[in-house]
């Protein structure tokens, strides 16, 4: 018998977004919340910001949301947000972890605090999200991983040695947990845009803008030049719909694979 085609059944279920107060991760925690997911929420920003966001998406969509602001440097608040998430939503069956942080400089710029805090966050931090709702998803026999990567995770560029590092770390991460999801039904996969129109990205556009003299579609073209042969920035929904069909059992098949969603950039 073939396996119904469509993502009616993640329906209800809880979901933790990382970094997801604004950006990449609120369009994700959005559009899984509009497929009927219960969606938990995390960033490092105030209680009440985090907890308007949550009630935004939740006014929408009539689904459970919540917010947490975990630490993600901390191993200690990475287990206080699963047990206030499974708790709250029950258990944590897709995560996407989204949260990131990066220093700009030459390697031997970056100072040790920064390296490390890189690691914690871009890293260490879904390694031990993983760690901790792996065995329940193995448990029920169902169960979706999305890291977020980045095309840095797959090729290479100066002055950003900790992210491409930590992005590399990520795909090797999510190929390692994809074989052993195997056995259970538990996908994992790492998506890694190229530049997306994030708040960061359209703060670099619009600095563009004022020194340069020029119109946002200027400025934008510009600044893609030489990263995006396509010329357009990767939109936040788009990743998210990707997620949203990684959940699916159309993509039951996909796992362990790093996933360009770069406009060619891969390709030139």
């Amino acid at each position: 018998m073939t396996e119904k085609n469509n993502t009616d059944s993640i329906k209800g279920k809880a979901v933790i977004v990382t970094g997801s107060v604004g950006g990449l991760g609120f369009a994700v925690g959005r559009k899984l919340a509009a497929e009927g997911c219960k969606v938990m929420l995390n960033a490092l920003c105030t209680p009440e910001e985090g907890q308007a966001k949550a009630r935004e998406i939740e006014t929408e969509f009539r689904v459970p949301v919540k917010f947490h602001g975990a630490d993600l440097s901390e191993p200690k608040q990475i287990e206080d947000l699963v047990r206030f998430t499974e708790s709250e939503l029950g258990p944590v069956e897709i995560l996407v972890n989204n949260a990131v942080m990066r220093n700009f400089g030459a390697v031997d710029k970056i100072t040790t605090e920064g390296w490390n805090k890189a690691v914690a966050v871009n890293l260490n931090a879904p390694f031990h999200l993983i760690r901790l709702t792996f065995p329940g998803m193995k448990s029920r026999k169902w169960g979706r991983i999305i890291n977020i990567s980045s095309n840095w995770g797959l090729t290479g560029t100066i002055d950003r040695a900790d992210y491409v590092a930590t992005k590399h770390g990520v795909v090797g991460l999510t190929r390692a947990v994809g074989l052993e999801g195997l056995p259970y039904n538990v996908t994992a996969n790492a998506i890694c845009p190229a530049s997306v129109l994030t708040p960061h990205a359209e703060r670099q556009v619009r600095e563009r803008m004022a020194r340069d003299n020029q119109n946002w579609d200027e400025a934008a073209a510009a600044f893609l030049k030489t990263r995006q042969p396509s010329g357009r920035f990767v939109m936040p929904e788009k990743i998210a719909d990707l997620i949203v069909f990684l959940c699916s059992s159309s993509a039951s098949e996909m796992t362990a694979a790093p996933i360009a969603m770069d406009g060619g950039w891969l390709s030139i």
